[in-house]
């Protein structure tokens, strides 16, 4: 039995205000390819299947149209809501969708959500947990110890009668964490994942009695704890940190009770993104300039500030999401101790510092007044001063 395995898809995002609708159909359809030249019986949607809880209606259409394709394979489709998700919206209509196996589990109802397939090895057991928090579960048990979010997901699974003598597969969306600590996050998370506490981490070890566990919520694409236990990884880059990273989607091939292979198939972009770093008479010269589809980070090292750099560059590289400087001045702001500067020196005493560090002269009188006026209407300096 072959089973693909698919999370954060967060479709309708946009990045630097750039819609990606285009590049996750694309996406989609070279999923579907895969289903296709693999001969997949079913797929793992780990959460986060939308990126705002009310998605656009484009979005909507985006995911059904990939419903539909995989409901015309006959292919089974396994979902769980993520946090970014609305549990009521993705539900909608999951009845009807049953009947074309599809099956979506949006919200904890006190038990855990299964589905068993079967083949030539015995029954495969599909558990379904959508994202879930510690204060959910306590409603469900009151006479449990529940305080943090491992304690949830244990009692979750201790009521969850696994058979351990039969295949259990896992589809869950949470922060989870192995013995050689947290995940790698992938860097266009949200952000109560970046800035997560010890109350919200899982430990690994309460999946012991599944061969895999297929998560959603983290964007770097690894295993936790052991190699069945696994985060896919959103199917396209969304932020600066992952320009590096290579994207792939994750293929189980179950075997009988304990024999379980995992391939990794690639993904390639509509449009790479990527981080081009240098003088920008550098970046333009002929030989430089490829691939002008793609999206791009800018850093010019020019000491320079050059006017217009932006529109000049994205007569290249038009899909050009922002630009920023690295250089003798820059590193000079990283290096200073600005609680201590700003208690230091007077408003105008450090305007004038910071406009001689970025352009090498001193400010004309006339624009530290028009600068002065502007800190007063918003409240930064004294109306007396």
């Amino acid at each position: 039995m072959k089973l693909l395995h698919l999370g954060d898809l967060h479709i309708g995002k946009s990045v630097n205000d750039y819609s990606m609708i285009e590049d996750q159909k694309y996406m989609f359809h070279q999923i579907l390819t895969m289903i296709d030249e693999h001969k997949a019986d079913g797929v793992l949607i780990a959460g986060d299947i939308y990126d705002k809880a009310v998605p656009s209606e484009e979005a909507v259409g985006v995911l059904d149209g990939f419903l539909c394709q995989l409901a015309e394979r006959q292919v089974k489709t396994y979902i769980i809501s993520g946090n970014h998700d609305s549990d009521e919206r993705l539900n909608f209509g999951s009845t009807l969708f049953e009947t074309n196996g599809i099956f979506i589990c949006s919200k904890y109802e006190g038990s855990l959500y299964k589905q068993t397939i079967e083949d030539e090895y015995g029954k495969v057991n599909l558990y379904l947990l959508p994202f879930v928090k510690a204060s959910q579960v306590r409603h469900f048990f009151p006479e449990e110890e529940i305080d943090t979010y491992d304690q949830a997901i244990r009692v979750i699974l201790e009521h969850g009668n696994i058979n351990q003598k039969e295949r259990n597969i896992l589809v869950a969306h949470q922060f989870v964490v192995g013995s050689s600590g947290e995940p790698r996050l992938g860097g266009s998370e949200n952000a109560s994942v970046q800035q997560v506490g010890t109350v919200e981490k899982i430990g690994s070890d309460c999946f012991d009695l599944f061969d895999y566990v297929a998560l959603g919520h983290i964007h770097s694409p690894q295993q936790v704890g052991r190699d069945t236990i696994r985060y896919c990884g959103s199917p396209l880059k969304y932020s600066l940190s992952e320009v590096y990273s290579e994207k792939s989607v994750p293929m189980i091939t179950l075997g009988k009770k304990g024999t379980l292979d995992i391939e990794f198939l690639p993904l390639k972009p509509l449009r790479d993104m990527r981080h081009l770093k240098g003088k920008l008479e550098q970046l333009l010269d002929k030989k430089n300039i490829t691939d002008t589809d793609d999206y791009i980070y800018v850093t010019l090292t020019d000491e320079t500030p050059i006017p217009d750099a932006m529109a000049i560059i994205r007569q290249h590289y038009p899909n050009t999401m922002k630009l920023d400087y690295e250089n003798s001045h820059t590193k000079g702001m990283e290096v200073m101790d600005v609680s201590k500067v700003t208690r230091e020196k007077t408003f105008p005493e450090l305007i004038s510092e910071f406009y001689h560090m970025m352009f090498g002269c001193d400010m004309e009188e006339d624009e530290m007044k028009i600068l002065l006026e502007a800190a007063k209407e918003a409240g930064v300096v004294d109306e007396t001063n």
